[in-house]
């Protein structure tokens, strides 16, 4: 039943009652997360770290060498010693030595720490293998151990990654093969450009995990 105020009122459309539709379209899900990755990416790239390498000897400027071994690394280390000497380099032996049974991290850790506070520019450990010293010196903050078994090994150690400690194995290579790697190891320069970035970021790594450091 209409009453007369109801003749007056104004009519409202069905359409006046429904919510307006949004008329862009939604976002796919893939759309969604190409967003969600830009943003994660603005979160989380930074720019890359790039320093510069530890200054090297300049040529004919013999670096300064700390070098040690374990009991089976010990006649080995003696030769290698003996003929840097011969050679001109500033050689500091951290032990062991004798023959006598020792532990490898203690020398290794020797080792390390001279090159890692400076007091010596490249370090040489040899145990049995090389693996297990290379595994302690590296606990060294600053310190790059690499363990190398041929002429390339010791090439590509130091070009591309800038070691500046070299392990070796007494039980795996011979003397005059290790004498070649020696010298091999301590003639390559660091290489710069994209192999020094890559470095770099493995310092950045090692630095991220030193809270006590800058």
């Amino acid at each position: 039943m209409t009453t007369p105020l109801d003749s007056h009122r104004p009519r409202r459309s069905r359409s006046t009652l429904q919510p307006a539709l949004v008329s862009a379209a939604m976002p796919t899900e893939v759309e969604i997360r190409q967003v969600v990755s830009r943003v994660v990416a603005g979160l989380t790239t930074t720019e890359p770290v790039r320093t510069t390498p530890t200054p090297q000897p300049t040529p004919g400027d013999k670096p300064s060498i700390a070098i040690g071994c374990d009991h089976g690394g010990y006649p080995l280390k003696e030769r290698i010693g003996f003929r840097l000497r011969e050679q001109g380099y500033d050689v500091t032996d951290c032990g062991t030595h004798s023959a006598e049974s020792v532990d490898y991290p203690d020398f290794a850790h020797a080792v390390a720490q001279r090159v890692s506070s400076g007091e010596s520019t490249y370090g040489i450990i040899i145990d049995g293998a090389g693996i297990g010293s290379a595994i302690a010196a590296n606990k060294v903050p600053g310190v790059r151990a690499a363990l190398c078994y041929d002429i390339s090994s010791a090439r590509n150690s130091r070009e591309h990654n800038h070691a500046n400690v070299l392990t070796l194995g007494a039980g795996l290579i011979g003397t005059n093969l290790a004498q070649q790697i020696v010298e091999t190891w301590l003639s390559t320069a660091w290489a710069p450009g994209r192999h020094a970035d890559r470095v770099a970021k493995i310092t950045a790594i090692e630095r991220s995990y030193l809270r006590s450091r800058p």
